[in-house]
Parts: structure tokens; sequence; C-alpha cells
């Protein structure tokens, strides 16, 4: 089976999971929610600590939800999810992208948020999404762009930070600026009736600013990121500590905005 071909840039440090833990299906899968049914199947490709998840099981209830990772310490924190909801309609196991251990035609939706931009061969990825989604059902993948991340006021320190991020996510073998790629992929992956779409998150408020300011500070000096950054020798203790700083002083400004955006594909298969 293939294995994956990429390291996983953020590691699950308690900054990292901070963010992710926030991510609900209005957030960060809207653009799916209208598909889904009661009733109907789904799998969750790196579901992470499954807040996601657990919504998608409530919205397709009583459906099923499969959750896959790639390690089993993040599982045992989705199920603790699905559990705090009283959600019994959700099972877990690990899995490699590009090469799921499901059968052909397996369930109605397969969806991954944030996924494709840390995998090794992202078509391929989406050519097993494919193969364990029945026919006419939908792969849904959203993923975001750093290239095209903006805030205001300009700062330089986190000039720096975008282009360190994407240095060392390419080193590792992902692709930061999925977002834009993702209709480019699917195409090549064998769809033809795909939705291709953008959504955004946006930090402007202050306690949005300070949230999203501390755990990309603290990300910068402490996660598997940071480790990866000193061990490629993209950058120094010292030249992490001042991208730490920087994002600190600008989730400080009264005026301080911050832009995600996402590439979305709704894909039929």
């Amino acid at each position: 089976m293939p294995k994956e071909t990429a390291v996983y840039t953020h590691g699950h440090h308690e900054s990292v999971l901070r963010s992710h833990r926030w991510r609900t299906a209005a957030n960060s899968a809207a653009y799916l929610i209208d598909g889904l049914r009661p009733g109907m199947s789904v799998l969750d490709v790196g579901c992470g600590p499954g807040t996601i998840t657990a919504d998608l099981a409530a919205l397709v209830a009583p459906g099923r939800v499969t959750a896959v990772d790639t390690t089993r310490e993040i599982l045992a924190r989705a199920a603790e999810a699905a559990a705090e909801r009283n959600l019994d309609n959700v099972e877990f196991a690990t899995a490699d992208v590009h090469g799921l251990e499901f059968a052909d035609d397996s369930f109605d939706v397969v969806h991954a948020h944030q996924v494709l931009q840390h995998v090794g061969d992202p078509v391929l990825a989406l050519r097993e999404m494919r193969r364990v989604c029945r026919p006419g059902g939908i792969v849904a993948v959203r993923d975001s762009d750093y290239a095209a991340m903006a805030w205001y006021p300009e700062a330089p320190g986190l000039d720096a930070w975008q282009e360190l991020y994407r240095r060392v996510a390419r080193a590792n073998g992902g692709e930061p600026d999925a977002g834009r790629r993702l209709h480019s992929w699917a195409r090549r992956a064998g769809f033809t009736d795909i939705t291709a779409t953008a959504g955004t998150w946006c930090f402007a408020t202050e306690d949005s600013r300070a949230w999203w300011s501390g755990l990309w500070a603290d990300r910068t000096t402490g996660s598997d990121y940071a480790r990866q950054a000193v061990e490629g020798g993209h950058a120094d203790a010292e030249q992490l500590e001042a991208i730490a700083t920087a994002w600190r002083e600008w989730g400080a400004r009264d005026d301080a905005w911050f832009m995600v955006p996402h590439g979305e594909v709704l894909c039929r298969a």
C-alpha cells in the first residue's frame, strides 16, 4: 500500500490543537452542508481533534461517520469530542489517504479539511477519495492558501513568517498554497463534475486577533514546525522568537485584520 510521503508540518502541539478545536462545520465546511442528508455515510479524512467530525455526525444521523487520521493519539481526542456530544454514530481508524483501506463505493460523502496541503501526492489522494465514494456521491475538499493570506497593518515579521512557513512546508513535501490548486488537482484525479468556490476566515475583533496571533506566536517557538525550521536550517531560535514577537505585536493593534483564504471543491463521483 502507498505510504505518506510528506511530513505533517504542524504536529499536534497545544497551539495547533487550539486552532483545530475552533473549527466547526459552519466555519470550515459551509460549502458542503447543503449537500448533507440524514442517513448518509461519511468518511472524514484527516479528522484531527474531531470538532468538524462531530458536526458532520450530527447532520447525517442516523447515518454514520468514519473518521480517520494518521495517529491513534489524535483519534483519541476526536473520540472524546464525539463522546462529549453523546454521538454514537462515529467510528475511528488510522489511515493513509494515499491508500485508503476501504472498499470501492463505500461512502456517500468523502470530506477532507486542510489535508491535501500536507500530503506527498494530492492527486493520488483525490483518486483514492473518489474510489471509495459511491457513484453520485460527493468528494469535498477545502485547503488554505498561505501565499494569498493578507493582513494589516504591514508587519515585516509576518512577511518573514509567511516566507518561512512556506519554505518549511515545501521542504516537508507539502504544498502550502494548496487552495488555488484544488480545482486543477481534482481534474487530474479524474473528476469532471466539479464546483470550485472559495471561503475565508477573518480575524479582526479584539478577541479573535489575540487568539490567532497568540496561537501562531506559540506555534512559531514551541511546535513541531519550530523544530523542523531549526533542524532543517531554515531559521534559528533567535529568528523564530523575533517572528513570535511580531505576531504578538500585530495582535495587540486595535486596527489589525487578518484574512485566511481557502480553495474549496465539491466533486461528484
